[in-house]
């Protein structure tokens, strides 16, 4: 085995990442990977080292902290100069307020390359030892008949006990994008995977965020169980934003008018990682668990082709979600119906 760059790795994370090397990544021997991590997520960057040394992959390993100032102000040019070497790029973090420009910097580096990549930005031992465990493949079976489902949809409704009760519409012309953890040259994914999305036509209603934020807003704010953020969107722009905890609505709505798109609905996306059974109060993996959420801010366009862009991007998540595509109901308090979807 190689010297490790990031430390030993802990028996516990092996199999997510094994699964996170070998089934979403698929890396094969002697290809060039660039392994980059922070100092909070080293302990998952060692066990995807391992799976990486295991694999017989070449690994370039970048401690953040080593070659940049937090929070990061732009893309560090070690990052940037380790992934213009690479074959497929991993990045290990947790966010800070303030990174989310250096992310996307890093994102479009790697899109103009074409390489595959795995972005982990808030990863876990927890979350490689829940979502990283997912049949993959399972996951990218029910992310595409979503797909196939969504691209003929006229509507979608999403209704919770909690409140949330919203529609949208889509436009045709615009993509639905599974991110289902197998990833290509063509798309790169979050891990822990399981997502499928588009940018909406329309979004009109309320939707009550009782679960986490996203951005820097989850590791500030923790889960909103017990004082929700309920927003009344309208024509797909952010109306209104109310919560008991004021500083939390008075920093949602400046982040959300940022710039002229931080209010729109950038993205509707369903969660479809089938391993999941709760919340856990991170992003990363609360996004996958089934349901249908919405982001305020950028649309991912250069996978969507939506036209527009925007500086921000901030996820909201709600718990408990009844969904109807039409008039057909496919989840049902967070429980997909797999047999409608021809997966039972």
């Amino acid at each position: 085995m190689a010297s490790a760059f990031f430390g030993l790795s802990s028996v516990e994370l092996e199999p997510g990442a094994r699964n996170a090397v070998d089934v979403c990544l698929g890396i094969r021997p002697r290809e060039r990977v660039a392994l980059i991590a922070d100092q909070a997520s080293r302990g998952v960057a060692a066990s995807l080292e391992a799976a990486l040394d295991k694999a017989g992959a070449s690994v370039e390993g970048v401690l953040v902290e080593d070659v940049a100032s937090r929070p990061l102000d732009g893309p560090p040019p070690a990052v940037l100069a380790a992934l213009e070497r690479a074959d497929a790029g991993i990045l290990c973090v947790q966010p800070r307020q303030g990174e989310l420009r250096a992310r996307m910097a890093i994102v479009a580096a790697v899109e103009r390359r074409g390489i595959r990549y795995a972005h982990m930005v808030g990863v876990t031992p927890e979350i490689m030892r829940q979502g990283m465990r997912a049949d993959y493949r399972l996951v990218d079976r029910l992310s595409e008949r979503l797909c196939e489902r969504m691209r003929g949809a006229r509507s979608l409704r999403v209704e919770t006990p909690e409140g949330t009760a919203f529609t949208a519409t889509f436009d045709p012309a615009l993509a639905w994008i599974k991110t289902s953890g197998l990833i290509s040259r063509r798309y790169w994914s979050n891990l822990p995977a399981g997502e499928v999305f588009t940018t909406p036509a329309t979004v009109d209603g309320v939707f009550v965020c009782n679960a986490t934020v996203g951005d820097y807003f989850g590791a500030k704010y923790g889960d909103l169980s017990s004082t929700p953020l309920t927003l009344r969107i309208a024509g797909a722009r952010l109306q209104d934003a109310s919560c008991a905890r004021h500083d939390l609505e008075q920093e949602f709505w400046a982040y959300c008018h940022t710039d002229e798109h931080s209010d729109r609905v950038g993205e509707l996306a369903f969660g479809t990682n089938l391993a999941l059974d709760r919340m856990i109060g991170i992003l990363l993996q609360d996004e996958k668990f089934p349901g249908v959420h919405v982001a305020f801010g950028d649309p991912y366009g250069n996978q969507t082709g939506a036209t527009w862009k925007s500086c921000t991007h901030v996820d909201v998540l709600t718990r408990n979600c009844d969904v109807w595509i039409d008039d057909e109901q496919v989840i049902i308090g967070g429980r997909y119906r797999l047999d409608l979807l021809g997966l039972a």
